[in-house]
């Protein structure tokens, strides 16, 4: 039989009261009450009875976290962080994915699946900024990623151009002067592809680099088959470079590979740098050279922000939060001495 509340305040030696308490994140419980609690719902595998809890409460305790594609590492390791911190405030989070088709984020909007929810952190990829207007549901929302801006929903978002502007000028100040692009996406301002591309852009401008389309490779996904692809198309077309910017980290594994069978040293003949911080990156051969968006932050951000909507769904305008990034050294471009460490 499944362990109940009872079950759990006689394994921890306390009172039902005090494990609804815990479960329910009330401030004035003693930690180390807490930590006797939290031990005694891991020991006997406790699950919250969501049913329940919404007929006493009005509230489920659980959130749904809306993302295009797991299979994208990026959006693995997002979702990893977001069921990390929803757990700290006693949330379940129930995960949706909507293979980026328009279609399925409009449904996943009003799916009645929403019921189950008190609310819906949502990143959206087929829909853009002229859909701000559809982003609604009947459960609070917070919108994460660079698609649509000004919405009447909270906004959690990196900070893209300034990043990807920092990630440029770390090549540029180790004397790269032509530096590959491996990502863009053809005619998108708006959205991750564009903005890293505009950050780019202005650190070539800086620096008074001219910008050349003809060592800017374009694809469609963002997976490494695609960063691979990319660079055998610019070796293919005789293109001239010292560097990469790889707009995400598994375009950048993709592309290091491909420079790798064809001859070049990684970072002697060609630098390379990537975008996300994937775990995965520091295992590489090399270690990527990458850019810490903030992944945390945007995971704990986002869950505090969707509890103050929960508590007072019109107690405030909508707020929109750039998270902190930074740029981490590593053998693709600094090589092994002055790499940081794994």
């Amino acid at each position: 039989m499944a362990a109940t509340l009872h079950d759990v305040a006689r394994v921890a030696g306390v009172s039902f009261k005090t494990v609804s308490n815990v479960i329910n994140n009330h401030p004035h419980v003693r930690e180390s009450t807490r930590a006797k609690v939290e031990q005694a719902i891991r020991e006997l595998g406790y699950r919250p009875n969501l049913t329940a809890r919404s007929l006493r409460s009005g509230h489920t305790g659980a959130i749904t976290l809306a993302l295009p594609q797991l299979s994208l590492p990026y959006f693995a390791e997002l979702a990893d962080a977001v069921i990390e911190a929803a757990a700290k405030c006693g949330l379940v989070v129930l995960v949706e994915q909507t293979g980026a088709d328009r279609d399925r984020e409009l449904e996943v909007m009003a799916s009645p699946r929403l019921k189950m929810s008190d609310g819906l952190i949502f990143s959206p990829l087929a829909l853009g900024q002229e859909d701000a207007d559809l982003i609604k549901a009947e459960v609070p929302i917070v919108l994460l990623g660079e698609r649509i801006f000004g919405s009447t929903s909270d906004h959690v978002t990196m900070q893209n151009v300034t990043a990807a502007r920092t990630a440029t000028e770390h090549l540029l100040d180790l004397g790269r002067k032509r530096i590959a692009v491996v990502g863009a996406h053809e005619g998108e301002v708006i959205g991750s592809a564009g903005l890293r591309l505009r950050g780019y852009r202005e650190a070539l401008e800086a620096r008074g680099i001219p910008y050349d389309d003809g060592i800017v490779a374009y694809v469609v996904d963002w997976h490494r088959s695609n960063g691979a692809a990319a660079m055998h198309d610019l070796l293919d077309r005789g293109a001239q470079f010292d560097a990469v910017f790889g707009l995400n980290d598994t375009l950048a594994q993709g592309a290091v590979r491909v420079l790798q069978e064809a001859g070049f040293r990684v970072p002697d003949d060609v630098a390379v740098i990537g975008f996300d911080d994937l775990d995965e990156t520091r295992y590489s051969l090399p270690t990527l050279s990458t850019v810490d968006p903030g992944r945390t932050e945007i995971a704990e951000t986002a869950i505090r922000m969707l509890m103050d909507r929960i508590k007072d769904p019109a107690g405030m305008p909508p707020r929109e939060v750039e998270t902190a990034f930074q740029v981490v050294p590593r053998e693709s471009t600094v090589g092994r001495a002055a790499a940081v460490p794994a």
